[in-house]
């Protein structure tokens, strides 16, 4: 996988938070022109994107942010049961932690941290913009 794709109004903001949630910002840029729109089928498009690299270096996130043609759909209340994609899982060292330092960015817990199996520690929070995130710890073996 090369990378996942979120659309944001406040790239500014999203960037800071993925930025405390660990991944590093390759770039910004403003993608236009007619072969963008051909691409993605929305004709002539004006778009800002941040590109977000994992910590590993293995995987990247794309943040968008639509000036032309307006965003016309709005998903980020949908529940996890929605239909088509919703979230994307991190795994982190330190669950508590992460939401601490996540807090002051917005972040809220959907439901409540949870053990699975006592192999993880597992949440879903909302982020900025309420964009659904999953956090994973891996337990130590006791």
């Amino acid at each position: 996988m090369d990378n996942v794709g979120i659309v944001v109004e406040d790239l500014g903001a999203a960037v800071e938070f993925f930025r405390e949630l660990g991944l590093e910002l390759e770039g910004r840029a403003t993608v236009e022109g007619e072969w963008a729109g051909r691409v993605t089928g929305l004709g002539d498009q004006r778009v800002e994107i941040a590109m977000m690299r994992t910590p590993d270096g293995h995987s990247r996130l794309e943040l968008s942010r639509f000036i032309e043609p307006k965003v016309i759909a709005d998903h980020r209340d949908a529940p996890v049961n929605a239909l088509g994609y919703l979230r994307v899982m991190f795994a982190v060292d330190d669950l508590a932690d992460t939401l601490e330092r996540l807090r002051p960015h917005g972040a809220q817990v959907v439901g409540e941290v949870v053990d699975y199996q006592d192999v993880y520690q597992l949440c879903y929070i909302r982020g900025p913009e309420g964009i659904l995130i999953g956090l994973a710890q891996e337990l130590a073996p006791a």
